[in-house]
């Protein structure tokens, strides 16, 4: 393209301050820092719920990776990382615990082909 760097740093500022460019991120192999249990989490909602609430408490849990507000039977739908299966026990207890939320669904990944778009294969 012949840009220049000044003109490159330019132009990704503005994206930046445009909200385009929402950051940047190291991308870390979770087994490599001992996180060897993936799992996908469906949070089913009780009738009566404070979405805040569940929120707060998932946003404070740092074995919630990802969190997505989903339609259908499940409110949310969580993508877990921890240490071990009896870590993966007492994270889905604590999810259970949480108010508003009436039970949960598991799904234990078995192996990643790829995360993110563009992610490579394993």
């Amino acid at each position: 393209m012949g840009l220049s760097a000044p003109a490159v740093h330019e132009r990704v500022g503005k994206l930046e301050a445009a909200g385009v460019v929402l950051g940047y991120r190291a991308v870390v192999d979770p087994g490599a820092v001992g996180l060897d249990v993936t799992a996908l989490i469906s949070v089913i909602e009780s009738d009566s719920v404070d979405d805040t609430g569940i929120e707060e408490a998932l946003r404070a849990m740092p074995e919630v990776e990802d969190c997505w507000r989903v339609a259908g039977a499940e409110g949310y739908v969580l993508k877990i990382r921890v240490t071990d299966i009896p870590a993966l026990e007492a994270t889905i207890s604590a999810l259970n615990r949480i108010r508003g939320v009436a039970r949960t669904r598991t799904t234990v990944v078995l192996s990643t082909k790829w995360e993110g778009r563009h992610g490579r294969e394993r």
